[in-house]
Formats: C-alpha cells, structure tokens, sequence
C-alpha cells in the first residue's frame, strides 16, 4: 500500500503524521488480538497498513491516493474519496459540520474493510468452501527478477526464462489455467464473487468456438496469455512452425481480445532453445511453467516435499465433467481449500511478472 507524499510538508504535519501513524499501529496491534487464531498474517499486515494510509492521509488534507487492498486488486482510492465515504458513514452532516477528522477517515476505511471480508466470507460460503481465501497482500513496488529454474536452461540465459516459482517471501501462488476446451459460466460467477485472480493461457483452436465466453473473462480482469495456436509439442517443430504457432497465437489475441501477450507457456511444458527464440521474436518475455496441478479430486505436485512454496504457480485445465471426475468449480474448490489450509493467498501473476 503506498501513499504518495506531498511536497513542502512542514516539520510539525510530519511530526503528527508520525504520531498518528504510532497510534494506528497501536490500533492494529489491539484489531489482532480481536482477529482470533484464525486471522492470516496477510490480513493483519493489510489492516496495518490500511490504518497507517487513513490517517496519514487524513493528516495531510491533500489529494493523496491511497491502495485499500480490499480484495485480490484493490482500487486506489483518492484522499477525497476516503472523506466522501466517512462523512457519510458519520451520517447527514449540518451546514455547520467540521472537516472530517482522522478518526472519521478510519472509521469509514474500517468499515468498508469489514464489509468487503463479509462478502468474501458470504461468497466461500456459498461456494463450498472450508475456509475463506486469505487475502493477497499488496502487490510490489518493483518487480522481482525472474531467471531460469535450475535445470530449466537451453544455453543462452537472455532469452525469456523458463520458471515454475517467482521469487518473493510474500505467502503467494499464483493459479493459471490452461487452454480453453471448457467454456463453463459458472466459473465466471464463482471467480467474481470469490474475488480470486488467475491467469489463462490460451490456444485459438479451442477458444474460437467462443471468443464471448474469454472476453467476458478479460472484462473481470483476467489476463489472456498466449499456449499457441493449436497446442502442438513444440520440440518436434521447426523454428519457422514454432513462430507461426507463438506469433501467430499473439496476433489472433491482439486482434480479438487487444491485448499482445508478454507471457507464454508451451503446450505440455515442452520446448527447446527454437521454441523460446520463436517466444522472443513474438514479443515475449517470460515462460512460466508450473510447480502444481489442480484436479477436482487432487493436487499433483512437481517437488519432493509434495507441499506449496511462496510463489508456486498452480496450473490447472478448463476441463469439465466430461473429461474429470468433477466440474471446474469442483476443482477450484480442491485448489482454493489446499492453498488457503497451507497458509496462502492467491495474488495475480502479473502483478509479479512480465
């Protein structure tokens, strides 16, 4: 959560933005113990910053913009916004009401705090869910640099690297899904209410039967990734058949959906050095593989440990019941509750990569 900080404050706005910033730190350590044993550390780390954005906002009376996090891609809501909604939860004001105070702005971003962690509750409810997806904490001011996993290496480490986990310490996976045979609506609704982020990666020759079906999923803010044009094993391919599959795929994207990919994942996660030359010739960046799979009946795991890591990235299958034993919403279930059991959010790829 960042808050954009006025020039030419004076020595005693600074003094007292420190003061009231100690006094929501105390306040936060005080929500904590209220919390209970089931409240993640993500949440509390959101709460802390969310008190300390209000009232340093509050303090500096200008057209800050602060990042609620509410949710898995929080708006950034203006200083103006934030006293619009605590005047109004401070209910009808007089003609000779105050400037909205500190302890307004607070009670208004609470509030609305607790409103948006009732509807998520309400939501993992009615979908089936053990628990409530914990929240993702803000996304980072700068991106981490990504490199080739171990052993993931074709001999020229310029091109875009081949990874199954994006380097950070915050208690994230990322969950992408891959290739677009089913179109089902429900998913749709269950991800909206859910508020939970994922990428697809697409290939035209299944996403043709409907383009609607992925521009409605664009349009919840969901990124449309490139896995070729008709998910051929690259590695039998010439470099001139690889291109047309990426390039190809990347202009079909741009065309329907406007958008050009930078992220790109080889169809059964096999390539060589041609396939990411090919990937790079056609604008992309990076090439996330996996380092887990979601089924509706089971987790399959890529390491010895058979358990999640920060920045694991989940794959998963727009498959229905005709090919698992389950619809997509059973496997999100599947996923959500092994990842929320394990301790972690679910934040969006992009947001760390490309």
């Amino acid at each position: 959560m960042q808050l954009v900080r006025q020039r030419g404050l004076s020595r005693s706005v600074r003094m007292t933005r420190t003061t009231r910033t100690t006094r929501a730190a105390r306040a936060a350590r005080s929500a904590r113990s209220a919390h209970g044993s089931h409240a993640s550390r993500a949440t509390r780390l959101l709460s802390v910053a969310l008190l300390t954005a209000v009232l340093g906002t509050a303090c500096a009376g200008g057209e800050d913009t602060v990042t609620t996090g509410l949710g898995a891609a929080g708006p950034a809501v203006p200083a103006q916004e934030a006293a619009q909604g605590a005047r109004a939860a401070q209910g009808p004001q007089g003609p000779q009401a105050g400037p909205l105070t500190a302890s307004g702005a607070l009670t208004a971003y609470v509030e609305r705090f607790k409103a948006a962690q009732a509807a998520r509750a309400a939501a993992a409810k009615k979908w089936g869910l053990k628990e409530t997806p914990l929240l993702a904490p803000p996304p980072p001011d700068v991106k981490p640099t990504i490199t080739f996993r171990k052993g993931f290496e074709v001999g020229d480490p310029t091109l875009p690297p081949v990874f199954t986990t994006v380097p950070t310490e915050d208690r994230v996976v990322f969950l992408t899904i891959d290739d677009g045979a089913d179109k089902d609506p429900e998913l749709l609704r269950m991800m909206r209410e859910l508020d939970i982020p994922y990428s697809a990666f697409l290939s035209d020759y299944l996403v043709k039967e409907d383009y609607g079906y992925f521009k409605r999923m664009q349009d919840l803010g969901v990124t449309l990734n490139n896995h070729t044009l008709n998910h051929r094993y690259m590695p039998a391919l010439s470099y001139a058949a690889q291109k047309r599959e990426i390039c190809g795929q990347q202009d079909t994207i741009e065309k329907r959906f406007g958008t050009r990919p930078t992220l790109f994942r080889p169809p059964y996660g096999n390539y060589n050095a041609d396939t990411l030359r090919a990937a790079r010739s056609c604008g992309i960046t990076a090439v996330p593989l996996w380092a887990a799979e979601a089924f509706p009946d089971r987790m399959e795991w890529r390491e010895w440990d058979r358990d999640l890591h920060p920045g694991d990235i989940v794959l998963t299958h727009f498959r229905g019941r005709d090919a698992w034993k389950g619809s997509m919403a059973d496997m999100i279930r599947r996923a959500m509750d092994t990842i929320t059991a394990r301790g972690y959010a679910v934040a969006r790829l992009e947001d760390y990569v490309g």
